[in-house]
């Protein structure tokens, strides 16, 4: 069955969205033409003209009309327009899942989870939406001095290719919950759950409160620019969390980055090593994301007395992995989101081996990319400290294993590189975890753990992998400002004699 028609069965429509959400109005947007392709096959899903200025301009103007309303209206209305949006996501779980499935080339099963987790995250919002709270100080003389929290106003969110739902649903919740208006920028790549999920949820928010603007860099360097857009959140690479910052200087806009990471799963002597093995695959996410996830644990550095056992184990369980079509539900591992990434990822795996990589899986494009970009996961061994691969993000199914045997130097390797999002070991010992866990500079670290997220832990990183922390209340209380008023009486209280 063609994608199209695919896609129409499940939501019973005629077509994937084609049009930019602007200030509460679908409208064909005013920039060039954007061919959206699956990646599974290079199949066309649709075309869709993307936002340009005025469109943004247009987005800001409405935002900032019923932003005061939105606000004025209290925690409570906030919350229960949240969660009859998570309700409506709910609702439409297989329509959105196979949605991104076939835009963004994500196993359907990963995608499921995705939109559930999206919900789940809009719930949690909701829920906290009363904890921006303020405080009281003591003063003398019948004074009264509270600090208050008010909404940043119109802020725009500039999410990645990888999780195109999870994102968008997710990264709306906080600042609409806090008060603000929102300007969602989904990636160029894979625009189309975020535009399908405006038609599902749009009425629930007051008309302009929420955009959807699709768009290139250029739309981006706009959304950081413009006088009326308060802050500016992204989920990206390191070099284009650079490039906001650039562009969000002139204007001081507030910043919340969560960044790109290389991350180290440390198998020590004394761990479970069949028990570590299955993390490290698991710590890959590729049934999730094809491994292109910033927080996959994506260097094994494994002590010396198990690095045989480690790299067979790792190579058996690659080799039992069932690559295929996204949209299919027996499949545990789809494709690569984009072109460039199938490239890079290429690339990278052959200058591993030109530097003296040896592949112990994978490595092999799996067909030719007119057919999908596909690439079999792939494992690494007797990767060293200084070659590219063990140091550079590869945003792919490319998991390096390094061997160790002195744990200074060990934690030289792990900390040796200018970023430090997700990190995980592996030791039966409370002394050793406590010790690695205050060594390592990591935003994220788990023991005996790999990938798992949960409810209102903060995530985000360390060093150039971000500002800000997420999925939890700094992120509400992140797009807030804090507000001083003192007020003294007009009479003051007479002493007591």
């Amino acid at each position: 069955m063609p994608d199209e028609a695919r896609i129409a069965s499940a939501r019973l429509t005629e077509r994937l969205p084609d049009r930019q959400y602007v200030g509460g109005e679908f409208r064909v947007g005013k920039g060039r033409e954007r061919t959206i392709v699956s990646p599974r096959n290079g199949t066309v899903l649709t075309r869709i003209h993307d936002a340009a200025s005025d469109d943004l301009d247009l987005a800001v103007q409405r935002a900032a009309a019923v932003q005061r309303g939105w606000r004025l209206a209290g925690p409570a209305v906030r919350a229960s327009a949240l969660r009859q949006a998570a309700a409506r996501l709910r609702e439409h779980i297989e329509e959105l899942a196979l949605i991104d499935a076939l835009d963004c080339g994500n196993p359907i099963n990963g995608m499921r989870f995705d939109v559930s987790l999206g919900a789940t995250l809009v719930e949690y919002f909701a829920g906290i939406a009363t904890e921006a709270k303020g405080e009281t100080i003591p003063q003398a003389g019948g004074k009264l001095t509270y600090v208050a929290r008010e909404p940043l106003g119109v802020v725009a969110r500039m999410i990645a290719f990888n999780h195109p739902l999870l994102f968008a649903a997710a990264k709306m919740a906080a600042p609409l919950a806090a008060g603000n208006a929102v300007i969602l920028k989904p990636s160029e790549e894979t625009p189309l759950s975020a535009l399908r999920m405006a038609e599902i949820i749009g009425d629930l928010f007051p008309e302009g409160l929420l955009s959807v603007l699709t768009g290139g860099s250029d739309l981006g360097a706009a959304i950081c620019q413009h006088p009326g857009i308060a802050a500016v959140g992204l989920i990206g690479s390191v070099p284009t969390g650079k490039a906001v910052l650039r562009e969000a200087a002139d204007a001081l806009k507030r910043t919340q980055l969560e960044l790109g990471g290389k991350n180290a799963l440390v198998i020590c002597p004394d761990a479970d090593v069949e028990a570590a093995i299955q993390g490290a695959v698991k710590g890959m996410n590729l049934g999730w994301t094809a491994g292109q996830s910033c927080g996959s644990t994506s260097r094994v550095l494994v002590h010396a007395s198990h690095c045989d056992q480690v790299v067979k184990g790792i190579a058996e369980a690659f080799e039992k992995v069932r690559l295929g079509d996204p949209s299919e539900d027996g499949t545990e591992m789809g494709c690569l989101s984009t072109s460039r990434q199938y490239s890079k990822v290429v690339d990278y795996i052959d200058l591993a081996r030109s530097e003296g990589a040896v592949l112990a899986a994978g490595g092999e494009p799996e067909g030719v990319p007119s057919q999908g970009f596909y690439v079999r996961p792939t494992l690494l061994a007797d990767v060293t400290p200084e070659m590219r691969i063990a140091r550079e993000e590869v945003f792919g199914p490319v998991l390096s294993v390094l061997a160790w045997t002195d744990e200074a130097e060990m934690l030289d390797i792990v900390n040796g590189l200018d970023v430090g999002l997700t990190a995980s070991i592996w030791t039966r010992d409370l002394d050793t975890a406590m010790r690695l866990t205050d060594q390592i500079q990591s935003g994220y670290v788990w023991v005996n753990d790999s990938s798992d997220h949960y409810l209102g832990a903060p995530f985000g990183g360390m060093k150039n992998s971000g500002i800000g922390r997420e999925e939890c209340l700094a992120e509400l209380l992140a797009y807030t400002e804090q507000k001083t008023v003192t007020i003294v009486p007009s009479q003051q209280p007479k002493r007591q004699s």
